[in-house]
């Protein structure tokens, strides 16, 4: 009899369990990646009233008689495994795991995990937790570019004062791009069509380079081709390497030839930097020759030592030529501006011409052509009878292809700063510029041709400083900065770890969990090795299913009920059974 009543008590007790755990779910349904957790039942010992006895030749088998005691809880397990439906909040460091990672916190003595994803920046930059403040682990990017998974994990310190901003950088390559249409008016004028390139130095500063783009003419006016440069160029003469007469029995190449020459250089206020500036940067190779002189020195280069616009004249050096004599010391002589506002003086002293062609369209033997490929900064030392030149160039030659009007002759071009700039030009990169698409066809007149920062890639194309305006974090839990330049920054990668049992792990409150001897030891590694992947600005819900519990619930309900029915019916037979005495 009294069997009955311990096997009832037991059966309340269990379906109280049980009824604990349906409520502990019910509380947590809006618990961020709360895993809802069941209950098993078992019955409990028996007690054996006959045991059992074989088969013989004359009698059955008995079997055993037995009396349970009752039901006891057999397990409570967690449903870890079952993915939680998604949330929106839209906030950046709200982060969903999907797959059966989990997230690595650390509460500064051990390592805990959580698939709740709810983080926040500290105020020391730190990601973490926003219920317990514990740091979330990671790898961090000691180059901005890469993390090194294989070392070990700590916390992920996002806003510091290097993140805060990105360093400024200057263009290293650039592109001339489009098409030289060879009847366009603005090409074939005198002073050609204007191009600008902007790039940046290494401060982040930005200038502005113009050139001028022009059809390369005879003096006769007509357009010059490699096969008909005239006058017809000496070895040495900056047109001499572009000339093509041709071989036997091979017809000369007649290829269009254009200048790109480097005009100026503009800073951010629109003004130039200078003549004095502009002299250490070269757009082309640095060239020097060696010219014979053809005409009277006093004739080409004057006497009066104060015109020092175009010539400077010193002392010490003696000159003597056709009964005139100018001293110059040390025989140097610097050219700054031998183009049409040249003032050149004849043997008297008196100003010839503002125009070259006032000296029958030569300089000391030189033509216009040849003066314009040294460029304005020219240096020319006399040397006896000869004049060496050596010229920080300023201008290329382009030459197409007369049938195809693709591009033969001056691919890499380079805007060079000098290894030991000018002042103002200290911060200045060298400049690679790629003209190997540009095209010499018909575009109805109108050229397209423009320079561009950067590569075909879009890289190299330089930077100003900029500020941080954005973090995100990718499917793989790395971690970006985005700038105010356009430039991102990788920080880190949240790590995520795994687990050979992780309905083994022991759930430690705060939405935490701990390793145990029976879950195995945590696997820490990226997210994207197990095929999982972390949404941002979502959450994980609960998984706990509100149907199910309150079905769960009636059954329960009904069987402590019923347990408890045991109880009273039992108590009705003692009382029955002590009735007996009156």
């Amino acid at each position: 009899m009294m069997r009955s009543l311990f096997s009832g008590v037991a059966g309340l007790k269990t379906h109280q369990t049980r009824m604990d755990v349906i409520g502990n779910n019910i509380a947590n349904v809006n618990t961020t990646a709360y895993k809802s957790q069941s209950m098993t039942f078992s019955d409990i010992m028996y007690q054996t009233t006959q045991n059992a006895s074989g088969a013989s030749e004359t009698r059955g088998g008995v079997n055993a008689r037995q009396i349970g005691l009752g039901v006891q809880t057999s397990a409570i397990s967690t449903a870890i495994e079952q993915q939680g439906a998604s949330q929106t909040t839209n906030n950046p460091f709200d982060i969903m795991i999907s797959g059966s990672s989990f997230f690595v916190v650390n509460n500064g003595q051990e390592q805990l995990y959580t698939r709740d994803g709810t983080f926040y920046v500290d105020g020391a930059g730190n990601l973490a937790m926003q219920s317990t403040g514990y740091l979330v682990q990671g790898w961090s990017s000691a180059d901005g570019k890469t993390v090194d998974i294989n070392a070990g994990i700590g916390k992920l310190q996002l806003m510091n004062a290097e993140n805060m901003s990105y360093p400024p950088a200057a263009t290293t390559k650039a592109l001339m791009t489009g098409n030289i249409d060879q009847m366009d008016t603005n090409v074939t004028s005198k002073a050609g069509r204007v191009m600008t390139l902007e790039f940046y130095d290494d401060r982040g500063y930005l200038y502005t380079a113009k050139f001028n783009v022009k059809q390369m003419k005879n003096p006769d006016g007509k357009p010059m081709t490699t096969s008909n440069i005239q006058p017809v160029p000496a070895e040495g003469d900056a047109l001499y390497d572009y000339y093509d007469v041709g071989k036997e029995g091979i017809s000369p190449k007649n290829e269009p030839m254009y200048s790109v020459t480097l005009a100026d250089i503009l800073d951010k206020n629109n003004q130039s930097i200078g003549i004095s500036a502009l002299a250490g940067v070269s757009f082309g190779s640095n060239m020097t020759w060696e010219e014979s002189v053809k005409k009277s020195l006093s004739t080409q280069i004057g006497t009066d030592a104060s015109d020092t616009a175009e010539a400077r004249l010193n002392d010490d050096t003696e000159v003597d030529e056709n009964g005139v004599s100018v001293k110059a010391a040390n025989g140097e002589y610097y050219l700054k501006q031998l183009k049409s506002t040249a003032k050149m003086k004849d043997s008297l002293g008196n100003i010839v011409s503002s125009n070259r062609a006032g000296l029958g369209g030569e300089y000391f033997g030189l033509s216009d052509a040849a003066i314009d490929s040294y460029g304005a900064d020219a240096t020319f030392k006399i040397d006896g009878d000869k004049i060496v030149i050596t010229s920080n160039a300023k201008s290329n030659i382009l030459t197409f292809n007369a049938d195809t009007g693709a591009l033969v002759k001056g691919a890499d071009l380079t805007l060079k700063f000098d290894d030991t700039p000018p002042k103002g030009l200290e911060s200045f990169k060298s400049v690679a510029v790629d003209t190997s698409t540009m095209t010499n066809v018909n575009t109805n007149g109108s050229s397209t041709f423009k320079a561009t920062k950067g590569d075909l890639e879009g890289n190299e194309t330089g930077r100003m400083v900029g500020e941080l305006n954005g973090i995100a974090v990718e499917t793989s839990g790395k971690i970006y900065a985005s700038y105010s330049n356009g430039q991102t920054k990788l920080l880190g990668q949240i790590a995520t770890a795994e687990f050979a049992n992780a309905s083994g792990l022991e759930k430690g409150g705060d939405n935490l969990y701990r390793a145990t001897n029976n879950s195995g030891a945590a696997t820490i590694q990226d997210i994207t090795v197990s095929g999982g992947k972390m949404n941002t600005g979502v959450l994980e819900m609960s998984n706990v299913d509100l149907s199910n519990e309150f079905t769960t619930m009636i059954t329960t309900q009904r069987g402590f009920q019923a347990n408890s029915r045991i109880i009273t019916v039992s108590d009705t037979l003692l009382e029955e059974l002590t009735n007996l005495k009156r």
